[in-house]
């Protein structure tokens, strides 16, 4: 049986991964931040710089999605602090834990974001594409290098960078929809701004695909084929809620509102190319926007 160690498991993504990987027969063990209470748990703690390496012996793969949740709260500097050490440390910490066992496992994914490039605007980007400006940009570029020793020691490494993952639970499609069933939803700044997304299905089944994927590593972008800008999101997300949405939320008010992190979470935008992901044999179970949003609000 195989199995397959996955940090930040009782988030959005990483809960329902876990059950997607003990459906099919998989061995699942969580890295928890407190004492293990079994064998499906390992113990660490990033910020204090400790992890049970015994106990990750015998893992065959890992998935690594733990880190501080970039849009919890306004940056600031504290908060900014956090958002890096907890990528950084927590991949390093995990990496070096790796590297080190007589074992090591054949996989690491280890989560990254389109974030990467920036607000690059509507100009396409690939994984060839250079890292971007602003504090994201910055981030997933240290979060992606802090995976170093893992890849030095021979473990096949992927950085799945993530779009905006469609969820009805949390992320950005869990913050709008109680303003959209209201009738308050809107387009944000202009509308212009590109969105790269992909179902939170579609997201569970390209990780699980990456465990496999013996040929991919490197940065793999995850988002569907189809990107849209955010007055295209507005129009279809309303559409399907049956609801009006005629409420903009102007550029200013954002700056004022969020500062920094309006500006490159809300106002930014990345039109973001999914080939590669593609060209692996991974298909799309929704490749567009209406289909995504009608099966995830089902």
């Amino acid at each position: 049986m195989q199995r397959v160690a996955v940090s930040g498991a009782s988030g959005m993504i990483g809960a329902r991964l876990c059950e997607r990987l003990a459906s099919r027969g998989v061995d699942v063990a969580r890295l928890v931040r407190r004492p293990a209470r079994g064998p499906d748990e390992i113990a660490w703690e990033p910020g204090a710089n400790t992890i049970d390496a015994d106990a990750l012996a015998g893992i065959d793969a890992v998935v690594h999605l733990a880190g501080e949740n970039v849009g919890g709260g306004r940056w600031n500097e504290a908060r900014k602090r956090r958002i890096l050490e907890s990528r950084e440390r927590g991949t390093r910490l995990l990496a070096e834990a790796l590297a080190g066992l007589a074992r090591p496992p054949r996989v690491l994914v280890s989560a990254s974001a389109i974030g990467f490039y920036g607000d690059s605007g509507d100009p396409p980007v690939d994984e060839q594409s250079p890292a971007g400006g602003g504090f994201l940009a910055r981030v997933v570029r240290a979060w992606e290098e802090a995976a170093a020793p893992a890849r030095a020691a021979g473990i096949r490494v992927v950085h799945p960078r993530m779009g905006i993952v469609l969820s009805a639970s949390g992320g950005v499609l869990g913050r709008l929809l109680l303003p959209f069933r209201l009738g308050l939803g809107g387009v944000v700044g202009g509308g212009r701004q590109p969105m790269s997304w992909i179902a939170l299905a579609d997201c569970l089944a390209a990780l699980d695909h990456l465990l496999g994927a013996s040929d991919l590593d490197g940065p793999v972008n995850l988002v569907a084929p189809e990107p849209v800008t955010n007055a295209e999101f507005t129009r279809v997300l309303a559409r399907v809620l049956h609801r009006p949405a005629r409420l903009p939320l102007p550029a200013v008010l954002v700056e004022l509102a969020l500062g920094a992190m309006g500006r490159e979470l809300l106002l930014a935008g990345q039109r973001v190319d999914c080939a590669r992901l593609e060209a692996s044999g991974f298909a799309f179970r929704y490749p567009d926007l209406e289909s995504a949003l009608r099966a995830e609000l089902a």
